[in-house]
This record gives C-alpha cells, structure tokens and sequence, in this order.
C-alpha cells in the first residue's frame, strides 16, 4: 500500500514539474519570498486568497497594476507555479513576445491553431502590457487571443498603466472599451504601488553585509 501510495506521489510530482516547465516562467518565485512589508500597498490578504487557486475553477480574471519593479511580476509567477501545483496548465508571457508569436502564427496561416492551443491553457499570463504600444494589427490579435478566454479560462496580467490609460497601448478606443468590458467581468485587481521592491530589496540586502 505504502510503495502504491509513494509510486502516486512521485506521479503526481512529475506532473507539478512538466507543468512548471511548460509554462516557461522566466524564473521560480514563491510568495514566501515576497516581503509584503516592503510594499505596504498591496493586498496581502487578496493575494494570498488568489493562492488558492478558487479564481480558477471560476475562470475568474486577475489584474495586477502598479509602478515598475514593485514586485508585480514575481506575485504573478507565484500564482502561476501555484496553478501548476494544483494540475493546472499554464503559460507564461511577456505581452511584446505573445503579440510577436500571433503575429508571426498569422503569417504562417496557423492563427486558429495558435489561438485553440493557448485557449485550453488554464491561466494565461500576460506581463508588462502597457510598456510597449501595440501597432494596429498587434493590438487585434491580442484582443482576439483574450477575447477566446471569456468565461473559458483565466488571464492574469501585470500592467504598469491604469486603465485609463489602455488606450495609449491598444490605440483603437472601441477596441480597448471592449477589452476592459470583458477583462474586468469576474476580475480580481490589485494595486502594487510605491517605491520599486527590488531597490528596497536589495539596499536591506546590502546593509545585511556590512
């Protein structure tokens, strides 16, 4: 029963780590990691119910917006090795590489394909919208990648811009009032403001060695 129950065990950590791997993370994260005190800002409590992974199972959104290098994406990794943890498929993004990978799909006349494979992700996450304006067509695709997941599976995405100001990244203002409409429709979002943590971060580090 014991060698049963160890052969299980070590399956289903084969599975975790395939799935960890597939999602292409830049790096590992934990939110052990994360020092919330450093940004008091951020909604501790609601991160660690996103923890979870209920938001999931509801194919519920998560938007996390604040100023560069408050610790939006590492919170953003955390949650997706979660979802990896818990079984669930994901895959990891910048916005400029997601965008570039539709456009090069559509010249090669795979685009259904592409859109059907990241459709039956569990989470998709999507990093640093707002950092780089899209052209026209970019901007489309990408609306048409998030629009197939309506109510059909998660989008977690880190931005640097409120919303309010979407527009000067997707530059067709019916187009970005659509996005917003079904984005934030069951959206959990989060604001990481304040002073960047990995300056913080590595100043408390520096003075630990002196």
């Amino acid at each position: 029963m014991n060698l049963a129950m160890a052969e299980v065990d070590q399956r289903e950590e084969n599975t975790r780590k395939r799935l960890i791997a597939q999602a292409r993370f830049p790096y590992i994260r934990t939110l052990d990691q994360f020092d919330f005190s450093i940004i008091q800002s951020v909604n501790k409590a609601g991160v660690l119910e996103l923890a979870k992974g209920e938001y999931l199972a509801k194919n519920e959104n998560v938007v996390l917006i604040g100023n560069m290098g408050t610790g939006k994406t590492h919170t953003a990794v955390s949650l997706g090795v979660l979802a990896c943890q818990l079984g669930k498929k994901v895959r990891f993004y910048t916005a400029t590489a997601l965008v570039n990978e539709l456009l090069e799909a559509q010249d090669q006349h795979a685009l259904g394909k592409r859109l059907a494979q990241l459709a039956r992700m569990d989470l998709l996450i999507v990093d640093e919208v707002g950092f780089v304006p899209f052209t026209p067509e970019g901007a489309r695709l990408l609306f048409q990648a998030f629009s197939e997941r309506y109510l059909r599976g998660s989008l977690l995405i880190t931005s640097n811009l409120e919303f309010s100001r979407w527009l000067e990244v997707f530059g067709d203002e019916r187009l970005t009032g659509a996005l917003l409409d079904r984005l934030t429709h069951h959206c959990h979002v989060l604001e990481f403001n304040g002073d960047s943590y990995r300056f913080k971060e590595s100043l408390r580090q520096r003075e630990g060695t002196m």
